[in-house]
């Protein structure tokens, strides 16, 4: 970045002034690992991420995921968006004419009976004693049953599966704009702890050759041990700072990773730029939410469903009339008996008519509990449409005081900058000292901190913006 690379070749330029070889200094896509480590003498640390590729000689940097590639990934693999894609598939399968009630049912049933037994009976005089009589009986029966009228319960029941699935599709597209947003905010703010770090390297690299200085102007008897003394404690105090950033950093790497669902251990390195759409427009967002946002969606489909199921319930009220037919074969076979073989076929249809009378007020205690239902729905459409005005009304201030606060920023940043170039003029000329440059120091880094945390804020309100405005995805 342009203001990276300005205080860069001011550190440069410092350096040269005081007569010192300076040390690698950070540009505006970042140090090298060997080189930090070599500058704070931490073999002990190991950063897992550079932010641009190594030169030439050093080790191959980590591959750049890009954002457009880590929501491919993201979409593809994650757990949450799987399920959800599963119990989509769940209610499309429910959404039938069968599962309805509006086919038939048809069954087959069959049974064999094999008997060994004595008998021994008496009739008109004659005794008759069987021992050992085999009998046997064989029956199978084809059953149709077909719901003719249920007082049209099964077409609501059709369209209520109906609701079902578009509840389950929003559910769905809910779960992917939430991933999108995470993704989205998730990768900038490791460019901002990533921008922060390399602020930091920096900063160490200046202490460092803040000691070398102190340490020839005490040899050159022009300094004092007491200046050495605070550099050594600065140098420490940015070591920490630093060690404290890049932790950061590698946890957010170890969180994004699990994000896309997979391996933490995964390497790879971010871009650098965050870019921000200033154009969003109220009047197209406005209109965006209240037609696209995917929650006041599913509160609409969700008062649709109960509607129906209190529809359902009532229609219980009306007649049941429904229409079966058989077709039987029954066969039996018998030693022992007067008749020894008995064959019966034949096929029977009927209708059937069932017409509530009295459940104990069952029916009725069920339609009053969906009313209420129905009430509760219409208050949390209600609620949920009040409370998504009153996010876009703090979301669309919050994005553009944001705006706004990145000018600032950039302008303070460029101050800083020109403050930093008229220290070190002044403490090569000796008319400031080294505390009075460290604090010129601590302002360019904490202006430049200031300034991606600008940026990165002002994406998350539009981010939230267009997630909230149902314009994501």
């Amino acid at each position: 970045m342009k203001h990276a690379a300005r205080t860069a070749a001011l550190f440069s330029a410092f350096f040269g002034l005081m007569g010192l070889a300076p040390l690698p200094v950070a540009s505006a896509t970042g140090v090298q690992d060997k080189d930090i480590a070599q500058m704070t003498d931490l073999s002990g640390v190991k950063e897992e991420a550079n932010l641009q590729d190594a030169p030439d000689g050093m080790q191959d940097a980590p591959p750049v995921l890009t954002l457009s590639k880590a929501l491919e990934i993201g979409l593809a693999e994650n757990f949450q968006v799987r399920i959800a894609r599963n119990n989509l598939s769940i209610a499309r399968n429910n959404a039938t004419l069968g599962n309805a009630g509006f086919l038939p049912i048809v069954e087959g049933t069959t049974t064999l009976t094999e008997r060994v037994e004595d008998s021994e009976f008496s009739a008109g005089g004659n005794d008759r004693t069987t021992e050992g009589a085999r009998s046997s009986s064989r029956n199978a029966t084809l059953q149709a049953r077909w719901l003719l009228f249920d007082g049209l319960g099964m077409f609501y029941e059709k369209n209520q599966l109906g609701e079902q699935k578009e509840i389950a599709d929003l559910e769905l597209r809910q779960q992917l704009e939430t991933l999108v947003a995470t993704i989205i905010v998730s990768y900038y703010d490791l460019i901002r702890i990533g921008r922060q770090t390399e602020n930091l390297k920096n900063s160490v690299e200046i202490s460092q050759q803040r000691i070398e200085i102190e340490e020839t102007k005490v040899d050159l008897g022009s300094g004092s041990r007491a200046d050495l003394l605070q550099a050594q404690s600065d140098l420490n105090a940015d070591r920490a700072a630093f060690l404290r950033e890049q932790n950061r950093f590698n946890q957010a790497k170890i969180a994004f990773n699990t994000l896309l669902a997979r391996s933490h251990e995964q390497p790879f390195s971010v871009t650098e730029t965050i870019a921000i759409d200033s154009t969003l427009n109220e009047s197209d967002l406005r209109a965006g939410w209240e037609q696209n946002n995917k929650a006041l969606q599913l509160a609409r489909r969700t008062l649709t469903s109960i509607r129906l199921e209190r529809k359902k319930i009532a229609a219980q009220r009306l007649p049941e009339i429904s229409l079966q037919s058989a077709y039987s074969f029954n066969r039996s076979e018998n030693d022992g008996g007067f008749i020894s073989f008995n064959e019966t076929t034949g096929f029977s249809a009927g209708i059937t008519a069932r017409i509530p009378i009295f459940d104990g007020f069952q029916l009725q205690r069920r339609i009053q509990n969906a009313d209420i239902a129905i009430q509760n729905s219409e208050l949390q459409l209600d609620a949920t449409r009040l409370q998504l005005d009153a996010d876009f009304a703090a979301l669309i201030q919050t994005y553009q005081n944001q705006l706004e606060l990145v000018g600032l920023e950039e302008e303070n940043l460029i101050n800083a900058q020109e403050s930093l170039e008229i220290a070190v003029e002044r403490f090569r000329l000796g008319t400031i000292s080294p505390l009075e440059f460290r604090e010129a120091q601590q302002t360019l880094l904490e202006a430049e901190n200031r300034w991606i945390v600008a940026r990165y804020d002002a994406k998350v309100a539009e981010t939230e913006l267009l997630l909230l405005s149902g314009l994501l995805i």
